[in-house]
């Protein structure tokens, strides 16, 4: 991790001092840095474990990720990241989405060291990243209910990104199809039970902890799982008063004192219990889909990496 850090931190480097504080801001600002945690660990499934191609995928995919948090503060109008002013506070919109551009650029040179087929699964999964953030902004498709809607963003928007990074350390230290695979399944239940938890996150915890501000989500209209299910309740009439006085307040246009009101009001829901439940169950599928990986410490890592998702909104 500490060589894959540093190759990070060279990535994100530009030549000129405006443009470099910029790109690296993100980066400096830390972060927990699972994805490419992920794939050096899932590098030891294959004979040739944590070798150089495995250091550069995981570079790649905490670049592309970076590139993402970019452009999901343009779009969500985020004030923090990581504890820091986000991108697009400290130098515009467009300055922050031509940053993240740069970062993606920087993905996609290393990533081509790596030889055609490192390479289609980044094209590929950049594709879904896009795809998931557009079904995201456009709403659900017809004969498409809108929470199999938002787990299908979810899984494009965090699972691709997750199920590349547990692919990429396979594909490096020369595993079989068969395990690639497998952990490619894992880490995209993985990333859906991750984004479940930061809808939990994103009402439960404080600011000043996660970095993020509470309640980004609500103030931005876009709708998580704790909404769904409330209005999938008021569809059917058994919504309750606190559930349908939540819906009041966010319909139409969202202040800050909705949103503080709103926040407040889910903290005390069970709705987020249910949510906490939904994140567990996607865990839990997730460490089912490992059975073609042998026991040993590589399984048990990847089943406490599944159970680390989770556990931080127990």
């Amino acid at each position: 991790m500490e060589s894959v850090e540093t190759r990070l931190q060279e990535a994100v480097r530009s030549p000129e001092p405006d443009v470099d504080e910029l790109t690296r801001h993100l980066a400096a600002a830390g972060g927990k840095r699972l994805r490419p945690a992920l794939c050096l660990l899932t590098s030891f499934l294959g004979p040739n474990p944590g070798n150089e191609d495995a250091e550069v995928s995981a570079a790649v995919v905490e670049l592309t990720h970076l590139a993402t948090l970019y452009h999901d503060d343009v779009m969500d109008e985020a004030p923090m990241r990581r504890g820091v002013p986000s991108a697009q506070q400290l130098a515009g919109n467009s300055a922050a989405i031509l940053a993240g551009d740069v970062l993606f650029a920087k993905a996609s040179s290393l990533v081509a060291g790596l030889g055609p087929e490192a390479v289609r699964l980044h094209a590929v999964t950049f594709e879904r990243l896009c795809f998931g953030q557009l079904r995201e902004t456009l709403g659900a498709p017809e004969n498409v209910s809108a929470r199999d809607n938002y787990i299908n963003v979810l899984a494009d928007k965090t699972g691709s990104l997750i199920a590349a990074s547990a692919r990429y350390g396979v594909n490096s230290s020369g595993g079989s199809p068969e395990i690639a695979e497998a952990v490619a399944e894992f880490g995209e239940k993985v990333g859906v039970a991750f984004q479940l938890a930061d809808d939990v996150i994103d009402i439960m915890s404080d600011g000043d902890v996660t970095g993020k501000t509470p309640g980004t989500d609500l103030r931005e209209g876009v709708e998580t799982m704790p909404i769904l299910i409330l209005k999938e309740r008021a569809a059917v009439g058994t919504i309750d008063e606190a559930g349908q006085q939540i819906l009041d307040l966010l319909a139409g246009d969202v202040g800050d004192e909705a949103v503080e009101k709103s926040v407040s009001l889910l903290r005390e829901h069970q709705v987020m219990e249910e949510v906490r439940d939904l994140a567990r169950t996607w865990s839990d599928e997730a460490v089912a889909s490992l059975d073609a990986i042998p026991e040993g410490e590589v399984r048990n890592g990847l089943n406490a990496f599944a159970r680390l998702m989770v556990d931080r909104i127990s």
